[in-house]
């Protein structure tokens, strides 16, 4: 008999687990509260302009490559990926860095801006290749026993965590100019943290564009989220959107299923939990239930920022990069302002997408689609969004007339949505706002993280940015990996052993 499984949320995470775990025979059921699939990897449609809700760009591919070949698939009948020669454009104060995926194209470019780093670049490069060819068997293996930190795997990369050191420390070693430097850090706002706290391990994050490339997915990297949830239903399994989750269906510490937001109790033999780590176990656990995770100790832990998201549609095309990156004059006071003293920033370091110039797809012809994303605080700051919104989004247009050439943009606006922290809080059910989810310092990472296996609650998992290997899009595919491969093997190893005491008793 085929064990059923409920996932909660239709996030990349949840839509990975699905997919593995329908392809394999299992019964399964996704539950997602919005009308749509891919929770922050969806889309807003509006009036013939397409924008992702979240990531905007697909990196690493052979992740899901390898996740859409173990369900019988490949991802390329799904998804057209298209490569970026160009990565993206670094604005600073007097300066506008390409960041080209050609080694030497790049190194040309980096002389040009900062005489004599070309050669840091080649050690940095060599030096993270062999950082990320020791962690990457952490990253893609359960951590969640403390005996497993005395493993080969972690001994053996010992070495390359860089501990004590800051990813900015770390930059040091090969760069002698700041900005270059913040060339090669900013990518800890993935986490949500600051490159002067993030651990040095994270060398790892810049690496892996240079390394691996960008890519742009047509029609937006939510044709990710689309596609597994085409391979879902073709496996056999049942995803049911604009249901929501009331609550875990409890008995003492054993997961019987889910209660909906209608009463209606469906049970399940194993249930994957999606959602927002720190969201689900206060809002769909009671009060006491949790020890080590309860809303107390939640309440303590250390969570990533959060973004400021301005979404226009445009009836003009500007001279803009698929993706350009505006940095603050001063970055590090900026960065302090979203991680420390909690604080609006007046001068904001904005990241900018312009997907149509790779993408004609998402803006009807002649118009356009920009992206604009500004790191802020999270809502521990308690800033009031009703009252800042619109002076914030009046100072962050500003700069992009001012910083990125976009001349006269207001009169060009279409189409306009914005998502504050608050309304991440509340549409999207993210703990305090914080859009990619518990922080990444040592302290809650690997087996100080919650385990995939949710050591709480019985027949309880969990995938996403809440749990190991941590935030971003591949890792969170990679939590998707490492949970059903968890799970199918324990139901394997079960399925063995009943039929050897059968044998036995024959």
């Amino acid at each position: 008999m085929s064990k059923n499984v409920i996932v909660i949320g239709a996030g990349p995470g949840g839509l990975a687990s699905a997919m593995l775990l329908a392809s394999k025979g299992y019964e399964v059921d996704v539950y997602e509260k919005h009308a749509f699939v891919g929770g922050r990897n969806g889309a807003i449609k509006q009036d013939g302009y397409t924008f992702d809700i979240g990531p905007t760009f697909l990196g690493m591919p052979e992740i899901a490559e390898e996740l859409f070949e173990a369900a019988g698939k490949d991802l390329h009948d799904y998804v057209d990926l298209k490569e970026l020669p160009m990565m993206y454009e670094l604005k600073f104060k007097d300066k506008d860095v390409k960041m080209y995926r050609d080694p030497e194209r790049l190194k040309e470019e980096i002389e040009r801006h900062f005489p004599g780093n070309g050669k840091g670049y080649e050690r940095f490069m060599n030096d993270t290749r062999k950082k990320m060819e020791r962690l990457k068997p952490i990253l893609q293996s359960p951590m969640d026993q403390y005996y497993q930190y005395i493993s080969w795997k972690v001994l053996r990369a010992l070495p390359q965590l860089s501990l004590g050191k800051s990813l900015y420390s770390v930059l040091s070693d090969y760069f002698t100019d700041h900005e270059l430097r913040l060339s090669f850090t900013f990518q800890s706002k993935y986490l949500g943290m600051s490159p002067w706290e993030c651990p040095g391990a994270f060398s790892i994050l810049s690496f892996m564009e240079h390394e691996y490339g960008v890519f742009h997915p047509i029609g937006g990297v939510n044709q990710l989220s689309e596609a597994m949830a085409k391979v879902v239903r073709e496996s056999g399994g049942k995803i049911h959107l604009s249901t929501g989750i009331k609550k875990l269906w409890l008995e003492g510490k054993n997961v019987k299923g889910v209660i909906l937001e209608n009463g209606e109790k469906v049970s399940a033999d194993e249930v994957v939990i999606n959602g927002d780590f720190a969201h689900v176990m206060t809002n769909l656990v009671d009060d006491g239930v949790l020890k080590k995770y309860s809303k107390e100790k939640l309440s303590k832990k250390k969570y990533s920022c959060s973004t400021f998201m301005i979404y226009l549609g445009l009836d003009k095309q500007y001279d803009l990069p698929h993706h350009t990156i505006i940095f603050a004059d001063d970055y590090k006071k900026n960065v302090e302002e979203i991680t420390k003293t909690m604080a609006l920033s007046e001068d904001p370091s904005i990241y900018v997408q312009n997907a149509s110039v790779t993408d004609p797809t998402l803006a009807p012809e002649g118009h356009s689609t920009l992206y604009v994303l500004a790191p802020v605080p999270n809502n521990m700051s308690e800033i009031d969004w009703e009252e800042n919104q619109e002076n914030f989004k009046e100072l962050v247009i500003r700069s992009l007339e001012e910083r990125a050439g976009l001349e006269d943009i207001r009169s060009h606006i279409r189409f306009e949505k914005v998502l504050d922290p608050h309304q991440w809080e509340t549409d999207f059910n993210i703990y305090k706002g914080a859009t990619f989810n518990l922080g990444h310092q040592l302290t809650q990472m690997m087996a100080l993280r919650p385990h995939n296996k949710f050591e709480e609650l019985d027949h309880c998992w969990l995938v996403g940015g809440g749990t190991h290997p941590g935030s971003g899009l591949p890792t969170i595919l990679e939590s998707a990996r490492i949970t059903t491969s968890i799970m199918m093997k324990e139901d394997a190893s079960q399925t063995s052993g009943a039929h050897r005491a059968m044998e036995e008793a024959l």
